[in-house]
């Protein structure tokens, strides 16, 4: 059974199935990829028993097949032969041979009949769709604020609420919290579920800058995402996310308006002298000044001023660098609106005029 293909066509598939595979799994097929040709059509699918990803391109193929092979060694081949090269694949009952004008590389394979597969979940739910461009935009506002490996599991991962004609979307790792919010064409009922941390960051990868549909369907158990030529099919987050509304204040009477891109240069510029383990720095808000100052153990430090339209209350307040480098480059706005309530409460950073964006920081004492 022989396939000839473009180097640069079987690479991008390569590329956005290889993401989930482990390097190392106490189940040696899941280092594989699943390809079967049927059609004129390939298909390459992905798991880690958590996510799948599957994904289809047009190729000639004489005959129907079935293999694995070796998601990341067969990655690397086809990476590093030269572009536009054409390349013959072979499939032998227990190998994978690959073949470019003078590189040969003979690969194992594994039973295709032995891939575990995830099968997808045709129980309730709901189905809504958006623009890939729309989807990826609201990801890319929160998923930095998902917290990494905590023992709170429900956290390790993106809330997920349809509620009508709005989809909302919200992050949180306990020390901050990222929400969104984007209008939906159809109505809904009320429904949430946690995606993972790793299926979002996979989603984040695969959508492109473009109009074209996203359909998603949520089930209690499971999250199905499907574009393009692509299907994603993830587990959920089995726990209950905390109460995201208690966390927004509604109090806080003492704002102003600042450029995003000013602000984010004054914060990067603050934080290289910050203390490089706690990555404290102080905001001492006075009437019409905005200071950042940032100091470490060698007795060093910074101080940025800015310019602001403020009348309220003198507040000195610290927070985490990082936590607030991180919202001001991913929120792609020309001005954003702080508002304080005094010095020992939360910072609320939304967009003027617009209510579909919040995010929430902790203080911390500096």
């Amino acid at each position: 059974m022989n396939i000839k293909i473009e180097r640069d066509v079987l690479l991008k598939p390569l590329s956005n199935v290889s993401g989930i595979v482990e390097k190392r799994h106490a189940l040696p097929i899941l280092s594989n990829l699943l390809i079967e040709g049927e059609n004129n059509s390939l298909k390459f699918t992905a798991t880690d028993l958590e996510v799948q990803i599957s994904l289809n391109i047009q190729a000639n193929i004489s005959e129907n097949f079935s293999t694995t092979v070796a998601a990341r060694k067969l990655f690397d081949i086809t990476r590093a032969l030269p572009e536009q090269s054409i390349i013959t694949v072979q499939i032998e009952e227990n190998k994978v041979f690959v073949n470019a004008a003078k590189s040969k590389f003979n690969l194992q394979s594994l039973p295709p009949k032995d891939y575990p597969l995830m099968k997808k979940n045709e129980a309730d739910g709901s189905e809504i769709k958006l623009s890939q461009n729309q989807l990826r935009g609201l990801l890319k506002q929160v998923e930095f604020a998902m917290a990494q490996q905590d023992i709170r599991y429900y956290l390790n991962g993106l809330l997920f609420e349809v509620d009508g004609k709005k989809i909302n979307i919200v992050g949180t790792d306990g020390h901050r919290l990222s929400f969104t919010s984007s209008s939906l064409k159809e109505n809904n009922e009320k429904f949430q579920t946690i995606v993972p941390r790793k299926t979002v960051l996979e989603l984040v990868k695969l959508l492109e800058e473009n109009d074209d549909n996203v359909t998603v369907r949520l089930t209690t158990n499971q999250v199905v995402f499907s574009f393009n030529n692509i299907e994603l099919i993830s587990k959920v987050i089995d726990g209950k996310f905390p109460d995201y509304h208690r966390v927004i204040p509604e109090n806080h009477e003492n704002h102003f308006d600042v450029n995003r891109l000013e602000l984010l240069s004054s914060m990067q510029r603050a934080s290289i002298l910050s203390n490089e383990k706690y990555r404290g720095i102080r905001m001492v808000i006075e009437a019409n000044s905005l200071k950042l100052i940032s100091s470490n153990s060698e007795q060093e430090k910074a101080e940025e001023e800015l310019e602001i339209k403020y009348s309220g209350p003198s507040i000195d307040i610290g927070f985490n660098v990082t936590y607030l480098i991180d919202v001001l480059t991913n929120i792609q706005f020309e001005k954003l609106t702080l508002a304080f309530h005094d010095s020992s409460s939360s910072c609320l950073i939304t967009i003027p005029n617009n209510n579909d964006y919040k995010y929430v920081v902790m203080p911390m004492r500096i």
